[in-house]
């Protein structure tokens, strides 16, 4: 008999009560042995036996899940997959039933989650501007503020410190340039949000955008020497800048929905920032005046703090994702064709070169004129 986990007793009790657990023992990963046997399983299911009241013998399965490199890497993914197993379990005829699920607390006890409905999520409420508030400022007009120098300076050196701590994890490597690409908020799934005949991004545009976007993630996949810590999602609206006075400047921050697991390329940071600058000044071209310096700016602090002078050779999809992204009118509905032709061009053209040219931009507002 196997070592009874600290929780099971109370756990097969609150399945059925007034049962007495009678036996725990291991169950193989695949009972077929021989040549048929699985290499890989996903944790190591036990048998259980409880003895009802009434003297019958029940028998259910106690399962958990082993991270591995198949999508189960993250606890987040063996936490969905627990439920979507629950969920689906009940719902196929002729299946074993799904009693309960739930996740391991610490001591060895266990809570249940069945019968709950959506997840949430509690945090600190953070005071202050959403920076897309200042580039929508500037985009209007306004010429750039010392603070707003001070702000892109601030950006670009928090990125340098968080990207120099670099990572060796190949499994999560390969995973963050499989998720860029097939994500259903990475490159697959923004292409396939778009509504039909969007002008300027007709299907057979996206289709060969995504393309190259694949033939890219051959391009990555062995370069794990880049993995990094990132934020994952670092947009306008995900930076807050704290109110000037009580020792603040105007040039400190906070984050909001650091995403995808934290660990990636520092490409994905940078793009996600830098294709900002661009992308506010597209419907109102006279803001390149100031958007434009600010671009040049952050690129050039982020690479002399960093040192990471190759980020331009990874940044063709990373722009390419990101500017599906705004380009999308799901997203930014409002946005003209021309701009997200443009937007959509830029991304192609870094695909097509192999890196990103940080001069590339200024070829839009020339042809649009001030």
């Amino acid at each position: 008999m196997a070592e009874i986990p600290e929780g099971l007793r109370e756990l097969a009790a609150s399945l059925f009560p007034g049962a007495a657990l009678e036996a725990v023992e291991p169950l193989a990963a695949d009972a077929a042995g021989g040549d048929a046997e699985k290499a890989i399983g996903y944790g190591e299911p036990l048998r259980v036996t409880v003895r009802l009241p009434d003297g019958p013998r029940r028998r259910f399965v106690f399962r958990t899940q082993r991270a591995d490199a198949f999508g189960h890497d993250r606890r987040a993914d063996r936490v969905e997959g627990a439920l979507l197993s629950h969920e689906l379990f009940n719902a196929i005829p002729a299946h074993v039933r799904a009693l309960d699920v739930g996740v391991a607390l610490a001591g060895g006890r266990f809570l249940s989650l069945a019968g709950t409905g959506e997840p949430y999520l509690v945090t600190d409420f953070a005071e202050g501007s959403l920076y897309a508030e200042d580039l929508r400022r500037l985009a209007r007009g306004s010429a750039a503020l010392p603070l707003d120098l001070a702000r892109a300076d601030a950006l670009a050196r928090y990125l340098a410190a968080l990207h120099a701590e670099k990572l060796d994890d190949p499994v999560a490597w390969r995973r963050a340039v499989r998720d860029l690409v097939g994500h259903g908020e990475g490159i697959f799934g923004m292409v396939d949000g778009y509504p039909p005949a969007v002008p300027a991004a007709p299907p057979e545009r996206l289709r060969a955008i995504e393309e190259r976007c694949l033939a890219w993630r051959w391009r990555l996949r062995d370069r794990p020497a880049r993995l990094a810590r990132t934020h994952g999602d670092f947009h306008p609206f995900n930076i807050v800048f704290r109110p000037r006075g009580a020792g603040e400047d105007g040039s400190g921050f906070t984050l909001l929905d650091a995403s995808r697991g934290g660990k990636g390329d520092p490409a994905d940071d940078v793009v996600a920032l830098a294709v900002n600058y661009p992308f506010f000044a597209l419907d109102h071209p006279g803001g390149w005046r100031a958007l434009g310096p600010l671009w040049r700016r952050f690129w050039g602090r982020y690479l002399a703090a960093s040192g990471d002078a190759t980020v331009l050779e990874s940044a063709p999809p990373y722009l390419a994702w990101r500017a599906l992204v705004l380009a999308s009118p799901r997203f930014y509905p409002r946005l003209t064709a021309s701009s997200r032709d443009a937007l959509l061009g830029l991304a192609e053209r870094a695909l097509d070169a192999g890196r990103l040219d940080l001069d590339s931009p200024e070829a839009l507002f020339q042809e649009s004129g001030p």
